[in-house]
Parts: C-alpha cells; structure tokens; sequence
C-alpha cells in the first residue's frame, strides 16, 4: 500500500496506520501539555491576546522559536529582530527534515511539505526511532503530527485563558517539564531494537505496509 501518495484512496489500513501514529504521539502529548500550558501563560502575561496565542501555536508551531518570540515581543523588540532570531533557531529543521526524507519518497511533494511543516525535535525523536530508515507510512506520521499540534494549540490556549489565575509558574515545577519530556524519548531512542519491535519485525503499536 502507498498511502498519501498520487492516487491511493484512503483505506482501513491507512486509518489503522492514522490511529497507531496518534498512539505513538502518547509521549509528545504529555510533555506538550505543560509545556503549551507555559508557553501561553508566558505570552498572555507579556501582551499577545488568547486569539494571538491560538494562531502563534497553528502558524509557527515551534516551541523554542514562540517562548523567544513571545518574550521578545514583550520586551519590544523590533519586527526584524524577532523574525531573523525565530529563524535561526529553527534553521535546525532543516536538517531533521533532511534526515527523514529518504523515508518519505515517492509522497506527493504537497503532502510532504505539510508533513515537514508540522516537525518538532520531539515528533522528530519519535519518527527516528519508529521509522530507523526503512520507508515510512505518512499515515502514521500524519497521526503522530496532528495529534502533537493539536495538543500544543489547545494546551497553549488554556494557558493563555487561564494562567492569568497562577501567580508564579516555576513554582509547579512547568520549566521543568520540558527536560522531562527530552529525557523520556531520549528513552525510546536508546532502548533495544527487540523492544520496539512487535511480531513480524515491525515497530510495536505501527502500522503494517504492503508492497
């Protein structure tokens, strides 16, 4: 089967395939949901507006680029400076995207730049070591990113709609969250080959693709 590519239909096991990628976004899900939870917390506290938030978190989508951002905006800095230091802290992606690309040939080069778009460090980690550069499923991957956005958009929202009540953050410990989440897929990528996979050689929870 070639989901997502120039003609295929969608199908049980592309669904299946969808579904075992929102699986395997367990681990982003839980670091993202403090960590958004900061993120809007931060950025409501210095000035952007919950709608802002909302639309930082769909567009821009990358974590160290909006705490810079939001930070910088709060302090005033000039539209260039905040644009030209977002971009070089995310110039790292094109090198995660480079990497996994070999992964994803022969998908629609729109499908692949959506794909791309929706990339962090984290869905990145989880991708490595789920794919291990055998060609991947982009229903999968579309699981695991949509379901890692969707949790950072909601999660940053509700920070911005109710960190106004927390006086202090660090004090739950929200900062932290984010080392926790590394440790945690730095887990998954170090962990034995036998225990990720499942029966037939295939990464336990992904999903099975046909010639």
């Amino acid at each position: 089967m070639a989901p997502l590519r120039q003609t295929a239909p969608v199908t049980w096991e592309a669904l299946a395939g969808f579904a075992a990628g929102v699986r395997a976004a367990v681990p982003v899900v839980l670091g993202y949901l403090p960590i958004g939870f900061a993120f809007g917390v931060l950025a409501r506290t210095g000035g952007l507006s919950v709608l802002e938030i909302a639309l930082m978190s769909l567009l821009v989508y990358a974590g160290s680029a909006q705490f810079i951002g939001a930070g910088m905006l709060a302090a005033g800095d000039p539209a260039g400076a905040i644009v030209s230091t977002t971009f070089l802290v995310n110039l790292r992606h094109l090198l995660m995207s480079a990497a996994l690309a070999p992964s994803f040939r022969g998908i629609r080069p729109a499908v692949g730049a959506l794909l791309g778009f929706e990339l962090t460090d984290e869905t990145f980690a989880v991708a490595t070591a789920h794919l291990q550069g055998r060609p991947a499923d982009p229903w999968w991957m579309a699981g695991l990113n949509l379901t890692s956005q969707a949790t950072w958009v909601l999660a940053s929202v509700a920070g911005g709609i109710f960190g106004e009540a927390i006086p202090d953050t660090r004090a739950l410990g929200l900062d932290f969250a984010l080392s926790a989440m590394f440790v945690a897929l730095l887990g998954l990528q170090l962990g034995s080959p036998g225990d990720r996979r499942g029966r037939g050689g295939r990464p336990a929870g992904g999903p099975a693709r046909g010639g």
